[in-house]
């Protein structure tokens, strides 16, 4: 299986429409003389950039959630496309979509014109690995009249408007855009800093500690209320609390949930999110590759011990891909299909490792406890934890046995087949579970060529029974994350999608 980056983290761009659909600390937006003299924002997040902030990469969320990037569309409460650099949008035809671009500038200066998105959009189609919105996706774009930009794909597409909403396909000024020396076609790399399209602008990154970011007074949707952000990447979670609870900070993304209780109520929010925490296990080699001890695995399990006692009640019983915060799943979820049958548990089998990331601190726990749980049932375990971009490649070429991992499902694209496409097809972008499984893959094909959305949702679950029939994906808990908030701070966007977290209401 050919290795690609992964997009487990990718998140999209931060727009006003969003900062009245996600519940907030209080506070909208506002432009004019009342944003002229806000209060810098000291923001803690959990993973530091490992990819030079490229959009193309997991380093997307860091650029969406700060509010510096912005794509054609954002996604909404509902999971529903919605304006951002298009105002609006059309189809024609069944292959393609002409989009109408607001009037807007790039923090460079230099215009949004729909000559600079149709190259913007050709350079994530261009990026090697591409990037996970594009799975299985061939897709153009080009210039159409003075306002419009015509995308394209190669088969039918009805997600598409929902697709460009993803922070892979976020949109840069052209000087953004540049190729490394020697290399041709597919060697593009994205420099954010002053050229993307958000309320705020990148303007000094500090490699993987600090990133400094100044409000952008001629973003279109008016400017922030807060004057800029000191952001500081801080992967140790119980550090973020720590800073948080002493004044430090002013917003603290990931509180483990065994510092929430040292954080006064009104300091810590939970939100129930599309997040799910699962097992993956390797279906292509190592023990794991015989059905009959994944089937084992899976019923050595208890989740529930997992969500009451690592995660404290942040958290539900693992129920599928999908949990409570996609709230139509519960009621179309149907029974796994082509399960094998579990035979012996795991005496006799070979050594397998387990691994996981500390970036979020409840991870490991999870992970130390499934270990007793699987040596309880005659496996034996070795645990492995390393910080996430340590980790990623290795995972991504199966070099594991077994891997915990915390994935927003719904992350993407915001549709619920694209993760099912990228991360347990054999083609794959995210398959770390390492599954290429005809009936999952006919599932999937089928999900993807659905139209109606009730409909899709419906070949989703279908799917879904197909991935979880497998037992190379064995869902744990559905996850609560917990952002700590200072007290004097307003607007902070708790949003169950993970993609944004500072707008242009976010003050204090």
């Amino acid at each position: 299986m050919r290795r690609l980056p992964s997009r487990l983290l990718a998140a999209l761009a931060v727009t006003p429409f969003l900062a009245g659909c996600f519940a907030s600390g209080g506070g909208d937006s506002t432009d004019g003389d009342d944003a002229a003299n806000g209060s810098r924002l000291r923001v803690a997040l959990a993973f530091p950039p490992a990819e030079q902030l490229s959009p193309y990469g997991a380093d997307a969320t860091l650029l969406s959630r700060l509010g510096v990037s912005e794509g054609l569309t954002a996604m909404d409460a509902n999971g529903s496309a919605a304006p951002a650099l298009a105002q609006s949008w059309r189809r024609d035809g069944d292959k393609n979509w002409v989009f109408t671009l607001r009037e807007a500038r790039f923090q460079d200066g230099t215009d949004v014109t729909p000559a600079a998105v149709a190259a913007a959009l050709t350079h994530a189609t261009e990026a090697r690995p591409s990037p996970g919105a594009l799975t299985g996706v061939t897709l153009t774009a080009e210039p159409d009249g003075d306002r419009d930009v015509r995308v394209g794909t190669a088969e039918s597409d009805p997600i598409l408007p929902l697709r460009l909403s993803s922070p892979s396909l976020a949109v840069f000024a052209e000087k953004a855009y540049k190729t490394k020396k020697g290399e041709g076609k597919g060697a593009h790399r994205v420099d954010p800093v002053g050229t993307a399209a958000g309320p705020f602008e990148l303007t000094e990154v500090n490699g993987a500690t600090s990133a400094s970011l100044d409000r952008f007074d001629d973003y279109w949707g008016g400017r922030a209320q807060a004057s800029g952000i000191d952001a500081r990447f801080i992967a140790d979670g119980t550090a973020r609390a720590n800073a948080l609870r002493t004044g430090e900070l002013d917003i603290a993304e990931a509180v483990p949930v065994a510092q929430a209780a040292t954080l006064n109520r009104p300091m810590r929010q939970d939100t129930a999110t599309t997040r799910t925490t699962s097992l993956l296990l390797n279906a292509a080699s190592g023990p794991f590759k015989d059905p009959k001890l994944r089937a084992a695995a899976r019923e050595a399990l208890d989740t529930a011990t997992l969500a009451e006692d690592v995660y404290e009640g942040y958290a539900d019983p693992g129920a599928g891909l999908y949990g409570p915060a996609v709230t139509w799943a519960d009621g179309k979820r149907i029974e796994p299909t082509g399960r094998a049958a579990a035979a012996g548990g795991g005496k006799g089998a070979a050594p397998v490792t387990l691994a996981t990331y500390d970036n979020r601190p409840e991870l490991p726990e999870a992970a130390q406890v499934l270990k007793q749980q699987l040596e309880k049932a005659g496996f034996e375990v070795g645990l492995e934890v390393r910080e996430y971009s340590r980790l990623e490649a290795d995972a991504l070429d199966g070099k594991f046995d077994a891997f915990v991992l915390a994935r927003n499902t719904m992350l993407d694209t915001g549709d619920p087949v694209a993760v099912l496409a990228a991360d347990y097809s054999c083609d794959g972008a995210n398959n770390i579970a390492q599954l290429c499984d005809e009936d999952v893959d006919r599932a999937v094909a089928a999900a993807e060529r659905t139209a109606d959305p009730d409909k899709r949702q419906d070949a989703a679950m279908k799917a879904e029974a197909a991935v979880l029939g497998s037992d190379a994906v064995l869902p744990l808990v559905h996850q609560r994350i917990i952002t700590g908030v200072g007290t004097s701070v307003r607007g902070v966007l708790f949003d169950p999608y993970e993609r944004t977290l500072v707008g242009t209401g976010t003050r204090r």
